[in-house]
This record gives C-alpha cells, structure tokens and sequence, in this order.
C-alpha cells in the first residue's frame, strides 16, 4: 500500500492580490496562482477552490500557511485568533481567514502576518541566511515590517506596525496631507505606492530620475530605517515591495539613512557596508508565498 505524499498548501493574503500555492514535503513549489484580493467570499471562495482542484479533498494537507496583511489577530487564546482587524482594505475588517481555511480542510494552519512570514522565508532561504535578527519591510500599496529575534517573529500585544510611525516632514513635501485613512501623513501615508499615486498622478517608475518624488520617498525609508537600527538594533534589514522594485531608489535610502544615523552608530556594518546591511529581498517577488510555506511547515512539526 502506497503512502500518499504530504502537501502543504501556502496562501499569501495581500491587499493588492493572493498568491495561492502547493507544495511537496522538501518545500518545492508544484503548483501556484495569483488573483487580484477583491472582496472576502469570493477571494476566499478562489483560494478554496485552488487548494482543492491542485491538493485533492479534505486532509490532503499536512498544513497550510496563510500570510496574511494586517492588523491580524495573532494571539492563539483569543476569540478571534486568525481574523484581520481594523485595516483600511474595504470590506476585509473582521474577516476570520484562518478559520475559513481550518474549517475546510481539517489540517493545522500556520498564521501570521505577510511580512513576518517574509522575513522567516528570507532568513531560510534568502538575503538573511545565517541572521537570526532582522528586519523585513514591505513598501507597496502598504508599508509593513517583521521582525525576528533569534530566529522567530515578534508579536507581543498585537505585532509590529512599522508603517504607522511618524516620520519628519521632508522640506518638499510638508503640504502634502497623507493617504492614510487613520493617521493622514504617517509612514504609511506619505511614502506607500499609493501616497506616491496621490502626490504626483504616477507611480515611481514613471516619473523621471530628476522628479523631486525620488528624494522624498527616499528621505522616508532612509528615516524608517535608522529607527528601525536605534530602536530594534537588527542584524540586517531587508526591503521588499512594489515601490522597492526600482533598483535606483535603495542607494538612495542608504544615503539618507546615513544622514538620519547622524554618525552615531560607529559599527562598520553601518559606516562602510550599508548595501550589505540594508539589502533587497533574495527571494524576489517569492518571499511572502515562501513565507506562507514556511508557516505551513513550522505548524506541521
């Protein structure tokens, strides 16, 4: 009698799209789909009906990890364990995404948010190997961060939010309001793609390399991350995200991150290796569904 093999199934929950994938018990990727996130019943309905089409009927899995955007409620003795909270996707405040997917294939499910299950999958497989404290940021339609402490994320009271601290008003910009619906001109608001959107009607990539919206955005992220060196002292910071995917801007966030350090951290890594300290995802676009496969993996165990 043949054993069957065991499947994890690995469910990236974004705000712009779902990336819905299948894999074998070496972590190999055997089957994958992406869909644009649109309202709960039918995103969830299309994550469903992949994992049953590619994974067969209910107990096929050994688990499935769900990577998922926030806030998400991430305390495992409260009553809603595994549900988004207040965020500003419509329609997705109070969504139970881990039950939904409990409930329907019977298997242990691994959640947390997209980008702690970025910076696991990196720190495995990617630009973080060998670095148990690190930081990974996701600057998109959202800005995000996760963190790792010896090798495992942090939640504490809920999880971090990176991208609702307050930043100083870059000179050029001090009139622009913000686009985020609680704080207006938190980190979120002023320097997400969507903020770029409202400033100046394009997105990066289509202004021009003189556009003024080049030193803004990166005064920003070069501020985000000298606090994230003065307040969680991680080991590496990794930057991902849409905005992120113009290989210009990240030596320009070097340059102002140095700037906002103000010659107060006297480590080589910071003074003389900053684009080995401050780096690009080594996954690529993959790291938030390989996150999602790591949580399956991790919840299998």
């Amino acid at each position: 009698m043949t054993t069957q093999p065991v499947l994890f199934g690995a469910v990236e929950a974004g705000g712009t799209k779902f990336v819905v994938a299948i894999a074998d018990s070496r972590g190999e990727i055997l089957a994958r789909e992406r869909f644009p996130t649109t309202d709960p019943p039918a995103t969830l309905a299309a994550v469903i009906a992949f994992l049953r089409q590619r994974g067969g009927t209910s107990g096929a899995f050994g688990a499935i990890g769900i990577a998922c955007f926030g806030p998400v409620e991430l305390d495992r003795n409260a009553a809603r364990y595994g549900f988004i909270g207040r965020t500003p996707k419509v329609g997705w405040s109070g969504t139970d995404i881990a039950g939904v997917l409990a409930r329907e294939f019977s298997c242990p499910i691994g959640f947390d948010t997209d980008t702690n299950a970025a910076a696991l999958a990196e720190h495995r497989w990617g630009a973080a190997r060998g670095v148990d404290n690190l930081v990974y940021l996701t600057i998109g339609t959202g800005i995000g961060g996760g963190i790792l402490v010896d090798g495992a994320p942090i939640h504490g009271l809920m999880h971090p939010e990176m991208g609702h601290v307050y930043p100083r008003r870059h000179p050029l910009d001090l009139s622009f309001p913000g686009v985020c619906p609680f704080h207006g001109d938190c980190m979120e608001g002023l320097a997400s793609g969507p903020a770029i959107l409202a400033r100046t009607g394009a997105s990066l990539q289509e202004l021009d390399a003189a556009h003024s919206q080049w030193q803004i955005e990166a005064d920003y992220l070069g501020q985000l991350c000298a606090l994230l060196v003065m307040t969680v002292s991680p080991q590496r910071i990794v930057v991902g995200g849409g905005v992120m995917s113009q290989k210009r801007l990240l030596p320009l966030v070097h340059e102002r991150m140095r700037h906002w350090l103000g010659g107060y951290i006297d480590r080589s890594e910071v003074v003389s290796q900053l684009d080995r300290y401050v780096v690009a995802p080594g996954l690529g676009d993959n790291a938030g569904v390989l996150g999602a496969l790591a949580l399956a993996m991790d919840a299998a165990k």
